[in-house]
């Protein structure tokens, strides 16, 4: 699963990075983004992509209780074009969501968990695989919320935890974030990332708290 990440980057060069137009939201850097928050989507109307936030934990548009998207922050890339909960949203507003990296934790053998930071090797911000949707109260309350999708690991990720988020490539952001795409089409996209191209090493367990948020949250396990 991908439970927590980072995204440090301005908003501005995510702008540029991801071809956005308009408005740019204020995204406050976070070394530690949890389920729950606001997080910084990109999304595509009419061939014109922007920047807004989003909160992560999927809401779908036929849930009496918003509450159900604690349950939904990520979504199997194998079955989510099939799971009600998914399905619409995966037919027509898949989104990307900017990161600079992510956690995952490793079992050990001794018991308890070790937080791996996973990264580009070159450092550059890249984007999870998402899906969104609009969810409308009954009082005209009204949530625009987010999925990650999650994958097979690649070789790298393979000896710290069973799955990995779905990471889009940068030549196919705009074959994700076309509404018409066919399914088949999209598998392009559903893939473990390659291994070269990644880093991973342990950092403190600092991390397992959301109320720590902060650059020691990444820095390498002493």
């Amino acid at each position: 699963m991908c439970g927590r990440y980072t995204l440090a980057t301005p908003a501005e060069r995510l702008a540029e990075e991801f071809g956005v137009s308009g408005p740019l939201p204020e995204i406050p850097p976070s070394y530690n983004v949890a389920p729950g928050r606001g997080v910084a989507a990109v999304v595509a109307d009419d061939g014109r992509r922007r920047l807004e936030v989003l909160r992560w934990g999927l809401v779908p548009a036929w849930a009496e209780d918003p509450s159900i998207g604690n349950r939904m922050i990520n979504a199997r890339a194998e079955s989510a074009a099939e799971k009600p909960s998914f399905r619409r949203a995966f037919r027509e507003r898949r989104c990307l969501i900017p990161a600079d990296g992510f956690y995952e934790w490793r079992r050990l053998l001794e018991g308890g968990k070790q937080p791996y930071y996973v990264r580009r090797r070159d450092g550059a911000p890249f984007a999870f695989a998402g899906l969104w949707e609009l969810w409308r109260g009954e009082g005209g309350e009204k949530i625009r919320s987010c999925t990650i999708l999650t994958t097979r690991p690649n070789r790298l990720l393979r000896e710290i935890h069973d799955r990995m988020p779905v990471i889009v490539p940068p030549d196919l952001y705009g074959l994700w974030l076309e509404g018409g795409a066919e399914r088949e089409e999209l598998e392009a996209v559903l893939r473990p990332y390659p291994e070269e191209e990644l880093e991973a090493y342990p950092v403190s367990r600092l991390v397992n708290s959301p109320a720590n948020d902060g650059p020691r949250c990444i820095e390498p396990a002493a």
